[in-house]
């Protein structure tokens, strides 16, 4: 019966490359989408603005993530394409190796340099014969649910951590206050995005909140120096 579930886990997992958003990329997507907004609360605090201007400062900001959530969850379904379509690569690849010495090499170059020079060669070889009793790969990759999901994972990320900066202009009536309120809200997101980034990479994680906040900050006042 467990032989039976291991094949069958297996088969539901045939073909199944799937390519992630690693951490790097999460922070980089949370720190593009606050610069963004930032961009716009900014501006908005210099030039004094009426009621008026907070209304079609909202929609601008608003609409301006909404599209670039868009596009990050579009860039995310043609890596997922890429990402499956090198996989099929490879392992046909390996199929068509001269011999199992140059299969080895194949599957060496694929993986992380570090993982590389500490595997055994029995582990190795275990691993080409495993990826030679696989099937043929399909002609070309396509697209699962999952990746819709993903992408849609993408843009919610891109969205709603940027929606806070822009939710004290719609609550708090006084534009100073909820510009003060903003800015607090976007340091904090700021320096939790660093933070966790820190400890991801083993650095300090307080080290990395803050240079998070510095370099937001300074990104924000070059996109609004150059007219951004």
């Amino acid at each position: 019966m467990a032989t039976v579930a291991s094949q069958a886990i297996a088969e539901k997992k045939k073909w199944h490359f799937e390519p992630f958003l690693d951490p790097l990329e999460r922070f980089s997507e949370i720190l593009f989408g606050v610069i963004m907004v930032l961009t716009f609360t900014v501006s908005l605090r210099v030039a004094r603005a009426d009621r008026l201007q907070v209304h079609e400062m909202l929609i601008g900001a608003l609409s301006c993530n909404l599209a670039w959530g868009v596009i990050d969850g579009i860039m995310y379904l043609m890596s997922c394409v890429s990402e499956r379509g090198h996989s099929i690569k490879v392992l046909k690849r390996v199929h068509l190796a001269g011999g199992p010495e140059q299969a080895n090499q194949i599957i060496l170059s694929e993986l992380p340099p570090v993982v590389a020079s500490v595997l055994p060669p029995l582990a190795l070889d275990a691993m080409r014969q495993k990826l030679d009793e696989l099937p043929e790969p399909p002609a070309r990759p396509r697209l699962r649910k999952e990746d819709w999901r993903g992408a849609a994972g993408i843009f919610s990320l891109v969205f709603l951590s940027t929606f806070p900066v822009v939710l004290p202009f719609i609550v708090i009536p006084k534009i100073r206050v909820a510009s003060r309120v903003s800015d607090v809200i976007a340091i904090g997101i700021l320096f939790l995005a660093g933070h966790a980034y820190g400890r991801y990479a083993g650095h300090s994680a307080w080290g990395w909140g803050l240079s998070m906040v510095l370099i937001g900050s300074v990104m924000v006042g070059l996109t609004i120096g150059l007219g951004g």
